[in-house]
């Protein structure tokens, strides 16, 4: 067996819970091994800082086992992202209330963007280079509207999907992914612009790092 699945096995038994694939016959190892690049990329986009990355996939994976004996069958992929979406906002909540906390990359950012071969906003996912842009990037947005844009530009969801799955009114996701798309483009534009004027302006924010 995966050491990882091994450990995360004896972490749930250690807690009292149930193996899922008795009440399920879903077999928690495949789902691992089937998502684990899904759910560490989600994991990333929704803001999982670097240095936690891993203590956040292991989490989000006890809480999968935990709750799959619950699980209907049925848009499994957001439902992974919404036990995702829950373990990387504990971690950003908790981040944030740390003293001395400074998430800015906006060294990295401006980096990326001076790359002549970077593309364009329209090619920006061609190369790994682009898909690190495009994490800084969403930084610049609330947690409600990134989730909004992630479900729909990444996982390609449909705006009823995305209201199923957050449990939201559909108008929400249609004027969220409204402002989304509108916040991305302007940091965007605010990147471009200090690239170009090679300043250390973070460029997510509007402001200082």
């Amino acid at each position: 067996m995966n050491p990882v699945l091994a450990a995360l096995r004896m972490q749930v038994r250690e807690i009292g819970s149930p193996d899922p694939t008795v009440a399920t016959g879903l077999d928690f190892d495949d789902l691992y091994e089937e998502h684990f690049d899904y759910v560490w990329r989600t994991a990333r986009r929704l803001g999982a800082p670097a240095s936690a990355l891993d203590d956040v996939v292991q989490d989000a994976f006890v809480v999968v086992y935990r709750r799959l004996p619950q699980f209907d069958g049925s848009a499994l992929r957001a439902w992974l992202f919404v036990i995702v979406r829950n373990v990387v906002r504990d971690v950003r909540r908790t981040l944030r209330r740390k003293p001395g906390h400074t998430p800015s990359e906006s060294d990295e950012l401006l980096a990326l963007l001076a790359d002549p071969k970077r593309g364009t906003p329209e090619d920006i996912t061609a190369s790994n280079e682009s898909l690190r842009l495009v994490e800084l990037l969403l930084e610049a947005l609330s947690d409600e509207k990134r989730e909004v844009l992630v479900l729909t530009e990444f996982d390609e969801l449909s705006a009823p999907e995305i209201a199923e799955a957050l449990k939201i009114p559909l108008n929400t996701v249609y004027s969220r992914l409204r402002a989304a798309r509108a916040d991305f483009a302007a940091a965007w534009e605010r990147a471009e612009t200090s690239a170009r004027a090679g300043t250390r302006r973070d460029p997510r924010h509007g402001g200082s790092p």
